[in-house]
């Protein structure tokens, strides 16, 4: 990943202070992930799954198969995992049973991703428009907010399981896109998983990997090579968002 200058980035790439391979990452909006993203709790989802596969009876969850599910929603990892289509009502059951695995574990233990209150005081002084584009389910999506602080702060939020097709389709990012009146092509999306990556390119946004969970060459590995990595805000305010506290 070749840039004109800058720091040496997480997994040895060099990170520009705007522009990544031709690509510019002075965006107009920014599109966030939730889980992994503004909060590094993909071991808990993980825990949370590890109880749940170990009840029914399921094959463990290995790192290739986190690296096809992790960031779709749940209607669509459920039949991956019982190999078998699942009636509405299987579907709910499942995502209670599993999420509320995931919630018991992760209250009072969330802390923001360093650097992120700091990017998002910039982006606010800046008047730059965020939204959140996530598959997590819809109870979880203030409840995590609420654990990080931030629920009334990230008030614009897009569920994979509104729009039509889920990551790593580009739905829920064009919807989010849509969602603060920015153009696709001029929003910067911060992803953790490789099916998000795939969905912010595939809805023309650059990105930018958030390595919590994956390593750089675990993105490549599933065709999803983001525009810069980095492993928190902090690093990335370092490197390729230098510019929005230098200009």
């Amino acid at each position: 990943m070749a840039a004109r200058a800058g720091r040496p980035g997480v997994h040895g790439v060099r990170l520009s202070d705007a522009t990544i391979r031709g690509v510019s990452l002075r965006a107009r909006g920014v599109v966030f992930d939730l889980d992994g993203t503004l909060v590094s709790n993909m071991a808990l989802h993980a825990e949370a799954f590890r109880v749940f596969v170990e009840r029914h009876g399921l094959p463990p969850l290995d790192a290739g198969l986190r690296g096809r599910l992790d960031g779709k929603r749940n209607s669509d990892i459920f039949p991956i995992l019982f190999a078998r289509a699942l009636s509405a009502e299987e579907q709910r059951t499942f995502a209670d049973e599993k999420e509320g695995l995931y919630r018991e574990l992760a209250r009072g233990r969330l802390r923001p991703l360093p650097g992120l209150e700091r990017l998002l005081a910039i982006l606010e002084r800046r008047g730059v428009p965020v939204v959140v584009a996530t598959s997590a389910p819809p109870e979880n999506v203030p409840y995590t907010l609420g654990e990080l602080g931030l629920h009334g702060r990230l008030t614009r939020v897009v569920r994979s399981d509104s729009v039509p097709r889920g990551k790593p389709h580009p739905d829920v990012f064009l919807a989010a896109a849509r969602e603060i009146d920015v153009p696709p092509e001029a929003c910067l999306a911060f992803e953790d998983a490789p099916a998000g990556i795939r969905a912010a390119r595939a809805a023309g946004m650059a990105c930018v990997a958030v390595t919590t969970s994956f390593s750089l060459a675990q993105f490549e590995a599933h065709d999803a090579r983001p525009d810069a990595a980095v492993e928190d805000f902090d690093a990335f305010l370092a490197g390729p968002g230098a510019w929005l506290e230098a200009d």
